[in-house]
């Protein structure tokens, strides 16, 4: 779901005559967040167009990355749903109705803990194995041909300035809060 629906985005001198009108609003900031909302966005189209060729939401993806790369060594890798979760970033609800989907498919099957049969695991199926593989060096493709603008030193600032900006969203959340 696209986030940032502009597909031409303000000029900085609309921006600096907002500003007049609303005495908050700094024109570089809102001008630097509304083409890094952009290039997330469009970013995004690319990556989730490329998983609906193989009938797969960027949600569901996202929960075969982490248990391949966080699967403990095991093989085929296993986490807890609430381990999935939170390396998602979602709620244990979400998670839920993303395994059910995924075992739904034949993705992903629930065991129950050896060491503590009160609790699931989740485990890839080799029919996720063979997708994945099937998946990612288009997946990776599509990664190097987004970044192709930029030199090495280039991505290496830019992740560092993304780096710097990623906890400032915990700052910003309350104030978007307070304004509904």
């Amino acid at each position: 779901m696209p986030h940032l629906l502009l597909k031409d985005l303000p000029r900085y001198e609309c921006l600096l005559e907002a500003a007049k009108e609303f005495p908050d609003l700094d024109p570089s900031a809102c001008e630097a967040v509304l083409h890094l909302l952009r290039a997330g966005n469009e970013s995004a189209k690319a990556v989730e167009a490329q998983l609906a060729e193989h009938n797969i939401t960027q949600g569901r993806f996202s929960v075969l990355m982490i248990l391949l790369n966080r699967g403990g060594g095991e093989s085929p890798p296993t986490l807890g749903p609430a381990e999935l979760a939170d390396a998602a970033g979602v709620s244990r609800a979400t998670m839920t109705g993303l395994i059910d989907t995924l075992e739904r498919d034949g993705l992903v099957t629930r065991e129950p803990d050896t060491v503590d049969r009160r609790m699931m695991l989740v485990r890839l199926t080799t029919r996720a194995e063979a997708l994945m593989k099937e998946i990612l060096p288009t997946h990776f493709q599509i990664m190097a041909t987004l970044m192709a603008p930029l030199s090495e030193s280039e991505r290496q600032t830019l992740v560092g300035l993304l780096n710097r900006i990623i906890p400032q969203t915990l700052s910003a959340a309350p104030l978007a809060a307070a304004g509904t």
